[in-house]
């Protein structure tokens, strides 16, 4: 008697068990029924379907970490944070290490205004562990988080993640201009150029690094170098506006600077004289806008008109102290009536340039 209830309820058991295995099992084919509806409507951008999919899926399986992940990725679809960001913390606390958790924590609290949290995101997210191939996961990241150190104006710190970016960087030319781009926002200029530089020895038909090439020697003051750029840039594509603006630009300050190098004196003495003419007219417009002739533009006048006589290029070639003592007026004058005078002429822009290239010296 006693070994017959025994079988019976080893029979009861096993079939208890083979019942809870058959209904754990529809539990998980369900859950996964749910969530390959849900995981089809997201990729098709149908959020609100995907919300509630992955609800349903979650019924069935209630800390499935991979359907939380993606119903948090479906209610930021909906803009719904808050309920994301709940789900992500959540998914945050079991795999602190999780690579996408922490760039969309990252993405929630830069929205949110939170610096500090979203930074420290950010950082964890580059070094994080990320699925299959880390390292484009982990240069995007990186990039992403340059671009939103830009846009609050941490300077410093884009340009210190972009030189680790840099420094960890490939040869391919369009790797290489987007980063010389970000350097450029960064206003980098130096490793802008050499960003460049490394996409054109790859390309050297690269018009994006050509025109890249140009600015940051624009901005360097590295004008001779800059003219050599700017013009392969125009040539290679003739619709570059900006690219013909700085070379325009560039030409000019080339022709207006009298302190540059292999001028003969006659050269010199010349540009010194269209340079004076140049500020004369700018001094002259300047006080037709200004009808009251307040400020330092009366003095400055006057001290071009007694100068006028003397700066001829047979004076200058006779006196030739007067040639550094004429660009310091020259200079002085295109200063301060920047300032005062509306927007300048391309030649008072270029002696503006010129200017700033010999401040201090």
């Amino acid at each position: 008697m006693v070994g017959v209830l025994f079988a019976f309820a080893v029979v009861f058991f096993l079939a208890v068990t083979g019942l809870s295995h058959v209904y754990h099992a529809q539990q998980e084919s369900l859950g996964k029924r749910w969530f390959t509806r849900g995981s089809t409507e997201l990729t098709a951008g149908r959020f609100g379907n995907s919300v509630s999919d992955f609800r349903a899926a979650l019924l069935y399986a209630r800390d499935d970490y991979s359907y939380q992940l993606n119903l948090a990725e479906a209610l930021i679809g909906l803009k719904r944070t808050g309920e994301a960001q709940a789900y992500l913390i959540n998914l945050w606390e079991r795999q602190p290490e999780n690579g996408f958790v922490n760039l969309e924590l990252a993405r929630i609290c830069a929205q949110k205004g939170e610096t500090d949290k979203a930074l420290r995101y950010y950082h964890n997210a580059i070094y994080a562990t990320w699925p299959d191939d880390q390292e484009p996961e982990r240069r995007q990241t990186r990039l992403e988080l340059i671009d939103f150190l830009l846009k609050i104006n941490a300077r410093a710190q884009a340009q210190s993640e972009l030189i680790g970016l840099a420094a960890n960087l490939g040869n391919h030319p369009s790797e290489q201009v987007e980063v010389g781009n970000l350097f450029v926002r960064a206003k980098d200029y130096e490793n802008a150029f050499n960003a460049f530089q490394m996409a054109l020895k790859s390309d050297r038909h690269n018009v994006d690094a050509m025109a890249g090439a140009g600015l940051a020697t624009f901005e360097l003051g590295r004008y001779a170098l800059g003219e050599r750029y700017l013009k392969q840039a125009v040539a290679a594509n003739p619709h570059d506006v900006e690219s013909a603006t700085r070379l325009k630009t560039t030409e000019l300050v080339l022709r207006m600077d009298p302190f540059q190098r292999g001028l003969s004196d006659a050269q010199k003495n010349q540009i010194v004289v269209d340079a004076f003419a140049a500020a004369g007219q700018r001094l002259k417009s300047c006080s037709m806008e200004n009808a009251s002739g307040e400020g330092a533009q009366p003095s400055l006048a006057e001290t071009w008109q007694r100068m006028k006589p003397r700066i001829t290029a047979s004076g200058l070639r006779r006196y030739p102290d007067l040639v550094e003592t004429t660009m310091d007026l020259v200079f002085r004058i295109e200063r301060e009536t920047d300032a005062s005078c509306g927007a300048p002429s391309e030649t008072d822009t270029a002696l503006l340039l010129v200017a700033k290239l010999h401040e201090g010296s």
